[in-house]
């Protein structure tokens, strides 16, 4: 439970980042609890989370602003682990250095500037800037189906069957009851957009034109290896082989032996002539 001095400190800076927010960060504190807080960053202009959707809790000790907040970041980012505390100057992994002066806006301006930077710190991660702009286009995916654990479906969207269909996780019920409004506007951009509710993947438009599969293969890099095409190039030579006779497949040996063969007789006759 929150003390009285906490409760008032978060209920000030609540009403000053409401009115103010810093650029990209958007952040509130749950309904039920006010020392859990939720923020939204947009990734910015020219890094590889621009346009995501990186969603997050602080979550305040009872005696802030004397103690920081753990932090952690629920979104898949390719810079952090998902929902694990990390480690800054920031938050409760260093409570001696932490300023009482520091408001909820400082901490999340100062994460977002941890992001954008290539420093290591406990529970970072590597990636390269593919994988993030990768991670970054499936954001708001994640954050609203849960990493795919939704049962919700989209018009023309086949029905998931068998097992492991639907994957461990909250459906983004989390983040619909913190975010309702940006959830939907995610499930309006899913739709558009035509994206897999399960697997975040862009699902074929019916209303594209349809070619062949033998063309659509045409156009399409072999799935297998070199080596695997190899073989497939070698057995069709076997096969057109089995078609034909012995001799048809091994003229030059069949030559040979015949030149051979005539060599052989005609120094034997020349030997028996001049023994007479």
């Amino acid at each position: 439970m929150a003390s009285r001095a906490a409760n008032k400190r978060l209920t000030k800076e609540y009403k000053t980042i409401s009115e103010n927010p810093p650029p990209y960060i958007v952040a509130h504190p749950s309904e039920s609890n006010i020392l859990e807080w939720h923020y939204i960053i947009t990734g910015p202009e020219k890094t590889p989370y621009y346009n995501g959707q990186y969603w997050g809790t602080l979550i305040f000790p009872p005696d802030y602003p004397f103690a920081p907040p753990a932090i952690r970041m629920h979104t898949p980012s390719g810079r952090f682990q998902s929902s694990t505390r990390l480690c800054l100057s920031i938050s409760d992994f260093h409570p001696k250095s932490f300023n009482p002066a520091w408001e909820v806006s400082t901490i999340l301006i100062g994460l977002l500037s941890f992001m954008t930077s290539e420093e290591m710190t406990t529970g970072s991660v590597a990636a390269t800037e593919a994988e993030r702009k990768w991670t970054t286009a499936r954001t708001r995916w994640w954050n609203s189906t849960g990493g795919g654990s939704s049962t919700r479906l989209l018009p023309g969207m086949p029905v998931p069957k068998g097992n492991g269909a639907i994957k461990a996780g909250d459906g983004g019920a989390k983040f619909r009851s913190e975010w309702p409004e940006l959830d939907k506007e995610n499930w309006k951009w899913m739709e558009e957009n035509r994206i897999n509710p399960a697997t975040g993947d862009r699902m074929p438009d019916p209303n594209a034109p349809v070619c062949s599969p033998q063309a659509a293969a045409f156009g399409r890099r072999p799935s297998g290896s070199a080596a695997t095409i190899g073989a497939a190039v070698h057995g069709g030579q076997v096969a057109r082989e089995v078609g034909q006779s012995w001799i048809a497949r091994n003229k030059l040996l069949v030559a040979g032996a015949v030149i051979f063969t005539y060599v052989l007789i005609a120094r034997l006759l020349g030997d028996g002539t001049g023994d007479v």
